[in-house]
């Protein structure tokens, strides 16, 4: 028989917890269960990540200095449907039922036991999965989808698409190659062309192509949006970050799966000053390993 607690597929958890002694417990289970594990120390920072990633479930601290795991809860909730477990060393009956009341799907209290964990999200994320549909699945793993007929006509699409295509409207009208179309007109023609003509996003040096990806039902297209851009990588990381260039450039090796060393090798540096920018990394982004600046700096260059 399977084991229950250990995950099928490389899921993405992101713990928001100030707590070191609590963290290294709980990265520790969720690397060896195979998960790839996000972090932020307080719910300011990881309301920021959610911009930038998606994970697949959240541990959420409940008492944290500054907004507590509750409020983090509820604004996230606005935003993103995605479950959230709550931990806390507090069992009273009133802080269980604030948690359920922001949108929180199950509590368990610290310190945390590795084998119930995994266990309680193991069975969150199915039941997450299995409710859901082609959609809902899309908007969670945070990608630039949408579906229209073939006239062009949005049917639905995932929040980052709506976001992306908001950048490029001016009046309700768009500019691809120096011609005005109306949305509808645009992804008709990327509909013809599979890959169709770039347009231009609004106060930006940056163009977005829309790719004809399958029919998913009788008169139901689905496409994928990219943002295309004119500057290099290491810049892009530096404006939309906030890191200086040498910065920008470790964030950049690290997002290419580069260690330390190989980093030193391609900046010309040594591998002690790579680590300083590193740390300066973490620190900026509110992260506390690789993988996490990883991936912020994969979805920072989309």
């Amino acid at each position: 028989m399977a084991d229950i607690t250990q995950p099928t597929q490389r899921d993405t958890v992101l713990v928001v917890d100030d707590s070191p002694e609590s963290l290294n417990l709980i990265i520790d289970a969720l690397a060896s269960a195979g998960v790839t594990v996000l972090v932020a120390l307080d719910g300011r920072s990881a309301l920021g990540m959610l911009d930038e990633v998606t994970p697949d479930i959240i541990l959420m601290d409940a008492i944290m200095p500054g907004i507590d795991g509750f409020e983090t809860c509820r604004l996230l909730k606005k935003r993103h449907d995605l479950p959230v477990i709550f931990m806390t060393g507090l069992s009273e009956t009133e802080h269980i039922v604030r948690g359920m009341e922001v949108g929180g799907v199950d509590y368990i209290t610290k310190p945390v036991t590795p084998d119930e964990l995994l266990a309680r999200m193991r069975v969150h994320l199915t039941n997450a999965r299995r409710t859901s549909s082609a959609k809902a699945a899309l908007d969670a793993s945070g990608r630039h989808m949408l579906a229209v007929n073939a006239l062009g006509a949005v049917l639905w699409s995932t929040p980052q698409a709506s976001h992306l295509l908001e950048e490029c409207l001016i009046e309700n009208v768009l500019v691809a190659h120096g011609e005005l179309l109306t949305l509808p007109e645009w992804l008709s023609c990327c509909l013809q062309a599979k890959v169709g003509p770039a347009v231009s996003v609004t106060n930006a040096d940056a163009r977005v192509e829309a790719q004809l990806i399958g029919q998913l039902a009788e008169d139901e297209y689905l496409l994928s949006l990219s943002r295309k851009r004119d500057v290099p990588p290491e810049q892009l990381l530096s404006e939309r970050l906030g890191l200086t260039q040498r910065q920008a450039e470790v964030l950049y090796w690290i997002a290419n799966g580069k260690s330390n060393k190989d980093i030193a090798l391609i900046l010309d540096m040594s591998p002690r000053t790579v680590n300083k920018h590193l740390e300066q990394v973490f620190l900026k982004l509110g992260v506390e390993n690789r993988t996490s600046a990883a991936v912020i700096g994969l979805n920072s260059m989309d």
